[in-house]
């Protein structure tokens, strides 16, 4: 291992190193290598499905984000009117950058595994965790482990199910969520939008070094 970083540091900044044995992606950087994953990371309380519009759940991610010095931009993991849950994240980090929690612990492969028939569970024993560092699955401010995403399983938006674009908390209207406990994040179980769940962020691209 310590042979090829050492190899990996030859090569130039920005290059990308894959190291197969440990399924480990890194960013060659002027003063070394950086790790590269995208964060997932939850909102610190639970939500109905009025989130006051998906820009008021990106907001929520980004300014809890920014309060524990996460650089990255965190958007919703919610699909709405304009947008497909699947094309949150930057196409060319799509298939081999590790979703990873708070503490940059392996969740998910690669966002891909996330969709379609044959979508990965989320690592045994790994928690999600919140901005404010609570495992979700164990913290009693989340009394239902359901997570909102008004998404089909290959992340396109359902209209009729996410609570008109995540403006009603209306208990006749529903939303499609996903038991946390399964291990899948795009169970299709189509629930009111008054019930109060989990909001996941996820980091939407690997920051690229700044060129001074």
């Amino acid at each position: 291992y310590e042979t090829m970083i050492a190899t990996a540091r030859r090569e130039e900044e920005g290059s990308l190193i894959y190291i197969i044995d440990r399924a480990d992606l890194y960013l060659r950087v002027r003063n070394g290598l950086r790790q590269v994953m995208l964060h997932l990371i939850a909102l610190n309380t639970p939500h109905t499905g009025n989130m006051r519009g998906i820009r008021g759940a990106d907001f929520l991610c980004f300014q809890q984000a920014r309060t524990v010095g996460l650089k990255g931009t965190f958007r919703a993991f919610l699909s709405s009117k304009l947008q497909d849950l699947y094309t949150i994240v930057r196409r060319s980090d799509r298939d081999s950058v590790p979703i990873v929690n708070l503490k940059d612990q392996v969740l998910f492969s690669s966002w891909d595994t996330l969709f379609g028939d044959s979508a990965n569970t989320m690592r045994e024993n790994v928690p999600i965790y919140s901005f404010d560092g609570r495992d979700i699955l164990r913290d009693s401010a989340w009394p239902e482990k359901m997570v909102w995403h008004g998404s089909s399983k290959k992340g396109h938006r359902q209209t009729d199910q996410y609570c008109e674009t995540w403006r009603t908390g209306d208990r006749a209207v529903t939303g499609l969520a996903s038991s946390l406990q399964s291990g899948h994040l795009l169970q299709q179980s189509p629930s009111s939008c008054s019930g109060s769940y989990i909001v996941l962020c996820i980091e939407n691209a690997v920051i690229s070094p700044s060129k001074k």
